[in-house]
């Protein structure tokens, strides 16, 4: 027997040494799962296993994703020093060096161009406390109006959306618990089975309790699998779709009038201007037969209950807010909402997509969804920061025209936090060279991505299994992340790195925090008397009720399960119809150039930009490349074989990706997934028009060219 082959036996049957257990959350969906890390020694390695734990939301399931997120927090290329750039290359210092240069060229820079040439970046991955803090560092640490995040790329045109029609916007207006028990569900735009893998229980359950489940989307994924009914429409045409079926409802008499009148203003506008379109054009803009939408209509207006879901899909479009507003139209019109089984939900993206957006990330916003423009909610804020509300900075602009004013040199200066935006915003040849111009540029980050390598300075955050905090999932309940694996090295929390550049810039007092628990506290404030009413909550009782979905304005008070079931949140307690728009807005169109149109998303293995998820062994195996998702026949078409090299170009830039033939396409739609940099990175391609209501970019719906590579 061999050495190897002893060494292996005598390692196989090894007792366990020691063990060490870390609670904590999976750091990707907006499912926040719960689980374990299971550290084991044996001999002389250590060996990791993630185990799930029961929760409210996911009953203990675990994702592909979540069951080795480990592996990146435990690689080898985490930060663990701060990194400075000189002469292109980065050496290590001393966190009091780091701390010397962004003073000083935070300060030189604002003395010569003023408050509002920094900006902040941040990201829905922060906890509540950190994106609460970084919204109070732009405004009071660092005096400037510029700060947004990259939830503007993934909630925005939802967010939008609720807000105008309801009045305010929580991700589900109903609790996950209601799903199984509804009679119809419409799934627009969502590919939860690979997006949120752990929510599908619920959808799976629904099905076998006799639900009709009606899936839109221009692909067949894993998630219309389980449809009764798939609308394979356009790319891009979610919002006439939505028209249409309104449409067929109203004349077919199957709304709800006493709700309509009670609790409902615009509905004879909307059915006004909805009986001016004809059906044979909703058909042939959609590519959905007349005889679907009657059908699909027909079904969720005659019966009792039912929910719309919208994700991405409907969302990343020039009207994307429209969209959204229309399927919240048939909710109202069909009185499915403020009851039981029925409401709508929107599928949050990221792990803190909905609690990031709440608490002043946004350009527009201050903590408890209150308005940056609101004499009173100004008032509120500047009181429980110590400040006076003229020293409140005004609103800024949203995340792409951020990057173009850096483009344009107004903003000299950017600090991001745990994002990536060279690769997940559309042009990105512009945000790459908009932060190429910035004087001085700092990243705090896990690893060196693609942003952090033109950073001038990048700081070593800490990991979910690190850091501690709470996170809002995606039917809106706030839950506590518990984290207390030691941080590698020199590397620090996110709050702790904001209150250090606060106290460098002399506004320490401001940000005096020594746990995570004490921003919480100022947050409760903070948030209390606001929309999203965090106040009732601490972590005692969060950890007691594992979770509460808010609001919950005092201790008291269990959560609300369900929204709206006497009043909407406008002043008037009504909720408000949006009027289909006339025309739609520009939209890029396929032409005789670009004769196809590109849509783009997500797969199981991976995250957002895969800096995570390709540090992973497990994950990156599975899906190692990008790929072109595109229909044999139109494959054939342009000469393009299966798994062969393919070009694709846009107005914007070029990709070369392997192609996949499936029949499971539209054949005038090709599908690539952004998780993948350089020549892979499909948001080179995307235009970076926004939609006018939620500057939401259009990555859905994109005019692209295909030519095959020759070996």
């Amino acid at each position: 027997m061999t050495e190897l082959m002893l060494k292996y036996f005598r390692n196989k049957h090894q007792k366990v040494q020691s063990e060490k257990v870390y609670d904590t959350q999976c750091p990707f969906c907006s499912m926040q799962c719960k689980m374990q890390l299971v550290e084991q020694r044996v001999v002389s390695r250590k060996i990791y296993k993630t185990i799930g734990k029961d929760n409210p939301t996911t009953k203990g399931r675990l994702c592909i994703k979540g069951k080795n997120a480990h592996q990146h927090a435990l690689h080898q290329k985490r930060i663990t020093q701060p990194l400075l750039k000189v002469k292109g290359e980065y050496q290590p210092i001393s966190w009091k060096e780091a701390l010397e240069h962004i003073c000083k060229n935070f300060t030189d820079i604002q003395q010569l161009a003023g408050n509002d040439a920094l900006s902040v970046y941040g990201s829905a991955s922060l906890t509540n406390e950190e994106a609460y803090l970084l919204g109070k560092f732009a405004r009071v640490g660092l005096n400037t109006r510029y700060i947004d995040y990259n939830g503007r790329l993934c909630m925005a045109a939802a967010a939008t959306a609720a807000n105008q029609t309801f009045g305010i916007d929580r991700g589900f207006t109903n609790t996950l618990e209601e799903i199984p028990h509804t009679r119809c569900i419409i799934l627009a735009g969502t590919n939860i089975a690979e997006c949120q893998p752990t929510i599908m229980p619920y959808f799976d359950q629904a099905k076998e309790n006799g639900a009709y489940i009606i899936a839109i989307d221009p692909r067949e994924t894993a998630t219309t699998s389980i449809a009764d009914m798939h609308l394979k429409n356009k790319p891009g045409t979610d919002a006439t779709l939505a028209n249409g079926l309104l449409k067929i409802i109203i004349e077919k008499g199957l709304i709800d009038q006493t709700f309509i009148e009670g609790r409902v203003d615009g509905f004879e506008k909307v059915a006004d201007r909805l009986s001016s379109i004809k059906l044979s054009e909703v058909s042939e803009v959609t590519g959905v037969s007349e005889e679907d939408l009657y059908l699909t209509a027909e079904i969720f207006g005659e019966e009792e209950s039912g929910m719309i879901f919208t994700a991405r899909g409907v969302e990343q479009q020039t009207d994307g807010t429209a969209a959204v507003r229309a399927f919240l139209n048939i909710l109202l019109a069909t009185g499915k909402v403020g009851k039981p089984y029925s409401g709508y939900g929107a599928i949050t993206g990221q792990g803190n997509g909905q609690g990031a957006r709440e608490h002043g990330q946004k350009s527009d916003q201050l903590p408890g969804y209150r308005s940056i423009e609101n004499k009173k909610d100004r008032a509120h804020i500047s009181q429980i920061w110590g400040i006076k509300e003229s020293e409140l900075p005004g609103k800024g602009v949203s995340a792409y025209e951020m990057f173009k004013k850096a483009d344009q040199e107004s903003i000299k200066g950017m600090f991001i936090m745990c994002s990536n935006p060279v690769i997940s915003h559309p042009n990105s040849n512009l945000i790459e060279r908009s932060l190429k111009k910035l004087k001085f540029l700092v990243v705090a980050d896990l690893f060196l991505s693609e942003t952090a390598r033109l950073a001038d300075l990048v700081l070593p955050a800490s990991s979910y299994l690190e850091d501690q905090g709470t996170m809002t999932n995606v039917e809106g309940r706030v839950t506590l992340r518990e984290a207390n694996r030691p941080i590698p090295g020199e590397a620090k929390h996110d709050w702790q790195i904001i209150c250090e550049i606060a106290k460098a810039m002399g506004k320490g007092d401001y940000f005096s925090f020594t746990t995570a628990e004490e921003i919480f506290d100022e947050l409760r404030k903070a948030s209390r008397g606001g929309k999203a009413d965090y106040y009732g909550m601490t972590y005692e009782k969060l950890r007691k009720e594992n979770g509460v979905l808010w609001p919950c304005p005092d201790y008291e008070h269990q959560g609300t399960k369900r929204l709206f079931e006497t009043t909407f949140e406008h002043k008037d307690g009504k909720a408000k119809m949006a009027i289909p728009m006339a025309a739609d807005v520009e939209k890029e169109v396929k032409n005789d150039d670009f004769p196809l149109i590109l849509t783009t998303g997500r797969v199981m293995a991976h995250y957002l930009t895969g800096e995570q998820t390709r540090k992973s062994t497990t994950l990156a195996a599975r899906e190692f490349e990008s790929f072109m998702e595109i229909h044999p026949e139109t494959a054939a078409k342009y000469s393009i074989e299966d798994h062969s090299l393919v070009k694709i170009e846009s107005q914007r830039g070029s990709i070369v990706v392997r192609n996949r033939c499936s029949e499971k396409i539209r054949k005038d739609t090709v599908f690539v997934p952004f998780h993948w940099t350089g020549g892979q990175n499909v948001n080179r391609l995307v235009s970076d028009k926004l939609d006018p209501d939620s500057h939401m970019p259009a990555f859905k719906v994109t005019a692209v060219k295909i030519t095959p590579v020759l070996s």
